[in-house]
């Protein structure tokens, strides 16, 4: 049962390895995409609310 364990814990870490660094650039895309919509639904607000 051990041996189960181990495997699996060094597959976790070959897959963490491998993909790691393409999900953290997936992440920052997404936390880029996301300061440009809200800075987007900002200057739309200020534009036709008046400043709210």
């Amino acid at each position: 049962m051990k041996l189960h364990l181990v495997e699996d814990l060094l597959t976790a870490a070959m897959a963490v390895r491998v993909f790691g660094r393409d999900a953290l650039t997936v992440l920052r895309r997404l936390a880029a995409a996301s300061v440009l919509m809200g800075m987007s639904e900002l200057r739309g607000r200020r534009d036709v609310g008046g400043g709210e």
